[in-house]
């Protein structure tokens, strides 16, 4: 299985971007892209890759960090093997390397880095004061 995420870019605080994250290669593991939680992480340098949201395919649950709570919103298009990531109200300590993430059959409640099957390459966001 492969992840390509996309939609980073420089913005201003207060701006908005739409990141993606397209899954493909589901033929090789037996699955499908709805047997998957897929969400996203970031990390800026020096520290840990932090958990920033999370989707259930079968069910639409999601979770969200509290940081982001009110202001990120991820969603799924499941006819195209993408989930998004709708981040609005950007401020300065948002900028981080985005990186997409699937795990099999995981419930969003154990969403975290150590549980991930599968990881793209990140998506640099920077938001400008």
């Amino acid at each position: 299985v492969q992840l390509q995420a996309s939609g980073g870019g420089l913005v201003q605080a207060g701006g908005s971007l739409r990141l993606s994250c397209i899954a493909s290669g589901f033929s090789d593991s037996g699955l499908t892209f709805s047997d998957y939680a897929v969400g996203w992480f970031r990390q800026v340098p020096g520290k840990e890759r932090e958990f920033v949201s999370a989707i259930r395919l079968t069910t639409g649950a999601t979770r969200y960090a509290d940081s982001v709570k009110g202001r990120f919103t991820i969603s799924r298009n499941s006819d195209k093997n993408t989930v998004y990531l709708q981040m609005n109200s950007l401020k300065p300590e948002d900028t981080a390397v985005y990186y997409c993430a699937a795990a099999r059959n995981l419930g969003v409640s154990d969403f975290d880095r150590s549980s991930m099957d599968y990881w793209g390459k990140g998506t640099q966001v920077t938001v400008s004061s």
